[in-house]
């Protein structure tokens, strides 16, 4: 060996020795001992590379922390090494492990390691960690399947991708520290069912942008339920799961109902479109039957001539003939030349309608994506479609038209731009990366940071359909932002983000592709006029000119944030106007940091044209109509005019007879032969037939022309061997039914008429015209079939999709194998399809050939998707016995069955099919959703959703489903879908308030909607629990302003819902009490013209409301609400709030309809119109009423009972209008007086009642000539000289003023039964005859005594204790109350208590025992008068006489009740 290679191996040999005494292993031995080495370590002692490690063949584990150490190299003769560190160090790159086949740890962190690679053999890997690399992909790991360990954290990894889906085994996962930024990357890890710990950010590295965003937390636990860490919490509890999945489906649900309104909005567009189309198409399709129908005449007349020609010999006919022959043939053409110009514009309008849906289309499937964008990413990014009220869509408008120049399209005639739509991006993750790129600029430049907003600026972006690698580059660009300056350079573009201030300039290249494109197209002279732009939030930076020659690259402009090339104006001198400055201002912008662009605004415009009417925008076809009408018809009249001229030229043809009938001589003479069976080509054009009775009696006939006809059936055409040409166009014909025996049919003409039935049609002509090759039936419902349709060969493949069709109609082995999956969950995607459509989108056929299956396989069926198959009927799969979730849509099923033999069923879909009948014979358990939209349902039976018991989710849109009945059944249902339908009445709302979990409902074209008043509000009032109507959020403020509107109120629908049925005509009693009731709208009133009662008792009532309008009511039962007039009070406002607004939409009887005739409150009452004719009985007890006045109770003018206890009444007055009453109650009052005008009018009055008041003096009762019965109970009347002046009343019977001081003293009652001779009852005991005559001997005594008073000086004392025999009894009688005998302490303390009427303050003092003692004395006393009955004891007898009356076990609330009984008639 030289000496020069042993100085080369001495710094080897000593790293060796160093490697050695680091382990504790003798250098000198270590030849004989390395192979027992099983573990090796070396810790920063400067280990420049891997040597010595082949004197350790037996090494296990191997640990190398900070060295130097750039390439991994030695481990060849380590074949048994399970675990290897080699952190710390300089690795560049992985390699040198592929003799490692054991190795189940490896860890590489903190390293440079740019990409994973050189690991495909270490399949015994469990662990492997490469934090702190430079990573940017995940690859290499896909041989890994044993890997339960992965630690990526620290290294600049964005996208995840499939990278993972190999390493099933994963458990534990560390991804922190990364550049993940979407929610959607981390859906990838969903298919990681064995993962456990999930990191995206932790104590020791920054988080990932996604970990910053809304509901980061929900989306991951919902996606991975299974997870037990997320970022070092513990997240196993299943109640934050439930929370998570409980607001996901929450979303989805929501998400859902609004790609359901996107949905709607297109299939209503699309109506509108065919109805425009269909208005445009009527003159072209009048013309084309007017022409062909010519046509059709001049070709038979031609073929006549000519035919005639060849029989005649003479040469004079023959030149006369030939003349005539080339004027039809001349007339001939020029009608064909029309023909075909009207068939032109019938295809190019329906050109412009196929464009336009197109169009339309495209609109609502990008709503659909952005949708489905929102859902995927939780609300992280929202999409906001502006209107004229949003702030920034008028700016946005303005900034876009301020960018505009016609001068720049001067050469496509363009002289304008429509903006559509405006829709805002709300993309949080692209915000704070845009946000976060700003702040470092200002950190590393401050003086960019004094100027930000001048280096901001609103650039326009059309993607290059030519040079862009996305589908649809506009929803990507919303998604994740612009793509790096690499990434348009790899497209041809220059290295950097392509935008401009100009419209023009960011359209050239989508306008120069679409014209390049559609050259083959003449029909559309301007294919780029609908388009697209993004407009974005730009930080310019610094910036500078591009330079001549130099490319647009970073590199070659080092200091600049961005550059921008100028408008060459020399370019467009011809074409910018003399004044227009814009191509100075107009420039490109390259921008080299896509981070520094935030795409905020996408824009949907038009370019306008003069003929933009021809071309209009789908959005609105409507609005057009009358403009495209207008030019429509200027040159339709120029066209009539040239058709005119060509029908006018010569010869003008005679009109034959039409046959009506067809017989064997009319054939005959048409054919112009002598026998039928010589006949070969018939022509009955033109005629009026709508039968062909003797049609198949020719048998040779080969063409057969019957077009322009009335003919509805083929029936007569049968069993015709020969026919080989038939022309039935232009007929009424619906079905091709009875059509048979064509053998030899080689061309049929069906166009113009009503066939509708493709399936049944096409049966009838695969089965008995199997020679046909040619069959035209354009201007039909249906199209296209054979060799030649519609003048169109019919390719192979077209022939086989039809075989295909054709066998696929029904369910057998080969469609189950195809159409079947066996997952046992549904994918955890948020997604807006169904499980079903979900699964046949995500997972593949689990069935590999058809032919080697096992026995049982249906068995493992869960998913079955069968759209569109033909079906007719759900047979054959009685063996799918674990079948979940099954899709019958686009078929022609009529019956629901065979459901018993899926007992597992969670979802079924039978959209558009012909169902009439909701029919499930057995219990479906586990069934949530169904779908039955677009089918022929009438109802929905409540025994069928019974058998429903968990339904969360109903679909029955585009049916025809009247009622509602039946969904009270669902108690669970949280979505109901019923649009279009034909629901028109408000009680069927009411079978919908028991499913208090209904938060989505969609009601959207029915009638209801229209047609009800403040639908929404309505709704949302009556059912309270709803999140979403018709597509639309409730908002809070719908929420109160329906309970302002509709709180109380007291409709006809709250009156079905209360009694259970709808026969207002039949009620004659209403009883409501204690509704919470507030406004009454019983409308329309003629509904309840045969009630005559009703109780509103214990109510919000604050006047009469709508119950002024009902006709017939005789008694109103109000009592204990806060009724403050009749009418309500009309306040002068100088403005009206939102309430109040509401208040007065609202057609109310009561609200908002007081009109003129109605008078205010500030009116004259003698010029108060009467209301309420039919009132005889009214309770307003307890009402809080203070002042007569304002009830303007004389408007009730036939009222003969007026009920007015317990209220706040201190003056009687207000009461002129009511002439006939009859009966008076203002007990418990606070009336002290009467005045002069308190009983005006009253003579009629018969019962008065003024019981506990504060009535001291009798006053002004002298209009009471009527009166019978006065009740004075519980007042302050004191002298007997107030009750003398009840003398003016002369009819009175009756008469009670107990409780009264005047009532305390013993001799009350003779002054009354003394000076009131025609009394019969006092205090409620009868006055006899005995009393009276009493009465009188001790008013004589009285005034005998009083005479000798006058006469004899000091005798008036003995005078007072005189007694006369026979009188003693009555005079030491007690008062003639039974309330002493009861309770004798009481009447005593009455009795002592003589209050001073000036001493206020002991009365204040006792105002709580007075009260006290007021109220037991009234029960007591009044009780043991009348029978133990507090109610009055007089009613009105049906004769008209008053009588007494005693209602035990009743009180004064309860008069003119509801009893089981015959009530008593109302008083006359």
């Amino acid at each position: 060996m030289t000496q020069r290679e042993q100085q080369r191996l001495n710094p080897d040999e000593e790293i060796i020795k160093e490697l050695c005494v680091s382990n504790g292993v003798s250098y000198e031995k270590v030849s004989q001992e390395g192979s027992e080495i099983l573990d090796l370590e070396m810790f920063f002692s400067g280990f420049p590379r891997m040597l010595g490690l082949s004197l350790f063949p037996g090494l296990s584990r191997l640990t190398i922390v900070g060295q130097t150490i750039s390439v991994i190299q030695g481990l060849e003769c380590c074949p048994l090494l399970k675990a290897l560190w080699v952190v710390e160090c300089r690795l560049d790159e992985i390699s040198g492990l592929q003799n490692c086949l054991q190795l189940q740890k490896l860890y590489l962190y903190d390293n440079n390691i740019q990409r994973i690679t050189n690991l495909e053999m270490l399949v015994n890997l469990h662990v492997l960690w490469l934090n702190k690399n430079q990573i940017s992909e995940i690859e290499g790991l896909s041989s890994l399947v044993n890997l339960e360990e992965l630690h990526l954290a620290d290294n600049a990894i964005a996208k995840l991708g499939q990278s993972l889906d190999p390493n099933t085994s994963l458990q534990n996962l560390n991804l922190s520290g990364n550049k993940i930024s979407s929610l959607k990357e981390l859906t990838h890890l969903t298919r990681l069912s064995q993962l456990r710990e999930l990191s995206l950010t932790d104590p020791q590295s920054s988080p990932n942008p996604v970990c910053l965003l809304y509901n980061y937390y929900t989306h991951v636990l919902y996606h991975m339920p299974h997870l037990q860490r997320l970022d070092t919490y513990d997240v196993s509890m299943k109640h934050l799961k439930d929370a998570a999945e409980s607001t996901v489906l929450k979303k989805m649900m929501y998400y859902t109902m609004r790609g359901r309104c996107a949905q709607r909005q297109f299939d209503e567009l699309k109506a509108k479109l065919r109805q425009h189309k269909k208005d445009q198409i009527q003159l072209p399709e009048e013309r084309i039957w007017v022409l062909t129908h010519t046509l059709r005449n001049l070709e038979c007349e031609l073929s006549n001539k000519q035919g005639a020609g060849k029989k005649s010999g003479e040469p004079e006919d023959s030149d006369i003939c030939s003349d005539r022959e080339q004027k039809l043939q001349r007339k001939l053409d020029a009608v064909r030349d029309r023909l075909k110009i009207w068939e032109q514009r019938l295809k190019k309008l329906e050109a412009c309608y196929q464009r336009d849906l197109a169009l339309a289309s495209d609109r609502k499937e990008m709503m659909v994506h952005l949708l489905l964008l929102e859902l995927e990413t939780v609300g992280n990014i929202r999409f906001e479609e502006g209107n004229t009220n949003d702030p920034w869509f008028t700016s946005c408008y303005d900034l876009l038209l301020s960018r505009f120049c016609a001068w720049d399209y001067k050469t496509h005639h363009i002289n304008g731009i429509k903006i559509n739509r405006i829709i805002r991006i709300h993309n949080q993750a692209l915000r704070l990366r845009f946000q976060d790129k700003l702040h470092f600029l200002n950190m590393e430049s401050p003086a960019i940071s004094q100027n930000s907003k001048r280096h901001t600026e609103y650039l326009f972006y059309v993607p290059d359909p030519e040079h862009s690698c996305e589908g649809d580059e506009i929803l990507h660009i919303a998604e994740t932002g612009f793509k790096n300056a690499d990434a348009y350079k790899a497209l041809g573009r220059e290295r950097a983000v392509p935008l401009s201030n100009s419209v023009s300039m960011c359209d050239r290249l989508r306008m120069t592709s679409l014209q390049k494109t559609s050259e083959c197209d003449p029909a559309d002279p301007l294919p780029f006029r609908h388009g697209q732009l993004i407009i974005s939030k730009v930080f310019l930076g610094r910036n500078a000119g591009v330079k001549e020659g130099v490319p647009i690259d970073c590199k070659y402009y080092p200091k600049a944030n961005s550059v921008y090339l100028s408008t060459d104006s020399k370019q467009h001198t011809a074409l910018t106007a003399p004044d227009c400055d814009c191509r100075q201002r107009q420039k490109l912008w390259y921008i080299f940091d896509h981070e520094l662009v935030l795409p905020e605004y996408i824009v949907d415009f038009e370019y306008i044209t003069q003929d933009t009417p021809e071309h209009s925008s789908s959005s609105d076809p409507s609005s057009v109509t009358h403009v495209s009408t207008a030019v429509a018809s200027s040159e339709s009249l120029a066209e009539l005019d040239l058709d005119e001229g060509a029908l006018g030229m010569e010869p003008i043809l005679k009109p034959h007879p039409k046959m009506l009938s067809l017989d064997e001589k009319s054939i005959l003479t048409v054919a112009r032969a002598n026998v039928l069976s010589q006949i070969t080509v018939l022509n009955l054009h033109g005629n009026s037939l709508n039968k062909l009775s003797e049609i198949s009696r020719l048998t040779a006939l080969q063409r057969l022309t019957l077009s322009f006809n009335d003919l509805t059936r083929l029936g007569d055409i049968s069993h015709m061997p020969n026919l080989e040409y038939l022309d039935v166009s232009f007929n009424r014909i619906s079905t091709l039914e009875g059509l048979r025996g064509l053998s030899r049919l080689k061309e049929l003409d069906l166009r113009w008429n009503q066939l509708t039935r493709l399936r049944d049609d096409m049966n009838v002509l695969r089965k008995h015209t199997p020679a046909l090759l040619r069959l035209d039936t354009q201007h039909n419902p249906w199209h296209r079939t054979l060799t030649h349709l519609d003048d169109i060969l019919v390719t192979e493949e077209e022939a086989a999709a039809a075989a295909q069709m054709a066998a696929r109609s029904r369910i057998n082995q080969a469609s189950l194998v195809a159409h079947s999956w066996t997952d046992s969950e549904r994918p955890r995607s948020l997604s807006l399809l169904s499980s079903v459509h979900l699964l046949t989108q995500m997972s593949p056929s689990p069935w590999k050939h058809s032919h080697e299956l096992e026995p049982g396989w249906t068995a493992k069926i869960t998913t079955l998707n069968l759209d569109g198959q033909q079906l007719t009927r759900l047979s054959n799969l009685d063996q799918l016995v674990n079948l979940r979730w099954a899709s019958f849509d686009n078929n022609e099923i009529s019956h629901i069955e065979g459901l018993e033999h899926w007992p597992l069923l969670e979802e079924l879909s039978l959209n558009c099919n012909n169902i009439s009948r909701l029919e499930v014979s057995c219990t479906l358990q586990r069934l949530t959703r169904l779908s039955i939209n677009s089918n022929h349902l009438q109802c929905l039976d409540g025994d069928v959703l019974d058998r429903l018991p968990n339904l969360h989710f109903l679909s029955v849109e585009d049916n025809i489903i009247s009622s509602l009945h039946g969904l009270q059944r669902s108690r669970l249902l949280f979505e109901l879908y019923i649009g279009n339908n034909d629901i028109s009445t408000t009680r069927e709302i009411f079978h919908l308030k028991t499913l208090s979990s209904l938060i989505i409902l969609d009601l959207y074209g029915n009638l209801l909607v229209s047609k009800l008043e403040n639908y929404r509000i309505y709704m949302v009032f009556h059912l309270p629990s709803l999140r979403a109507l018709d597509g639309v959020a409730v908002e809070m403020c719908e929420s109160e302003a329906a309970k302002d509107v509709f709180e109380g109120r007291l409709t006809a629908d709250m009156v079905a819902e209360k009694l259970g049925h709808t026969n207002y005509r039949e009620l004659s009693e209403l009883n409501l009490q204690s509704s919470s009731i507030r406004m009454v709208d019983l409308a329309p009133a003629n509904l309840f013209g045969n009630l005559r009662s009703i109780n509103l008792e214990h109510n919000n009532l604050t006047s009469f409301s709508g119950l002024i309008f009902l006709p017939n009511i005789k008694m109103l039962f109000l009592n204990y609400n806060h009724i403050e007039s009749i009418l309500p009070r009309q306040k002068v406002q100088s403005h009206m709030s939102n309430k109040q607004i509401l208040h007065h939409k609202v057609t109310s009887s009561g609200y908002g309809q007081q009109n003129s005739r109605l008078s205010r409150e500030g009116e004259s009452r003698d010029n108060q119109e009467p209301l309420m004719p039919s009132l005889e009985v009214l309770h307003l007890g307890h009402n809080g009423i203070s002042s007569l006045l304002t009830l303007q109770l004389s408007r009730l003018t036939n009222l003969k009972a007026l009920f007015l206890q317990g209220n706040d009444i201190s003056q009687v007055d207000g009461l002129e209008g009511l002439q006939r009453l009859l009966e008076l109650v203002l007990d418990r009052n606070r009336i002290k007086s009467l005045n002069e005008s308190s009983f005006r009018g009253q003579e009629y009055l018969m019962d008065l009642r003024l019981a506990e008041n504060r009535i001291r003096e009798l006053n002004h009762l002298e209009p009471l000539t009527g009166l019978r019965r006065l009740f004075l109970d519980m007042n302050k009347i004191q002298d007997v000289s107030e009750l003398e002046k009840l003398e003016v009343l002369p009819s009175l019977i009756e008469l009670s003023v107990a409780g009264n001081p005047v009532s305390r003293r013993s001799l009350h009652r003779q002054a009354v039964v003394l000076h009131l001779s025609r009394l019969h009852v006092l205090d409620g005991l009868t006055i006899t005859l005995e009393e009276r005559t009493r009465a009188e001997l001790l008013s004589n005594e009285a005034q005998v005594a009083h005479t000798q008073a006058f006469s004899i000086q000091g005798s008036s004392s003995g005078a007072a204790d005189m007694t006369l025999p026979g009188l003693v009894p009555l005079m030491t009688r007690p008062v003639p109350l039974r309330r002493t005998s009861l309770n004798p302490g009481i009447h005593t303390l009455i009795t002592d208590q003589q209050e001073d009427p000036h001493d206020k303050g002991r009365y204040k003092k006792q105002r709580g025992g007075v009260s006290f003692l007021r109220g037991l004395q009234n029960d007591v006393s009044f009780r043991q008068i009348r029978g133990a009955s507090s109610h009055y004891p007089t009613v009105l007898h049906p004769t008209g006489h008053r009588v007494f009356s005693i209602y035990p076990n009743s009180d004064l609330d309860s008069r003119y009740q509801f009893h089981g009984g015959p009530r008593p008639k109302p008083p006359l």
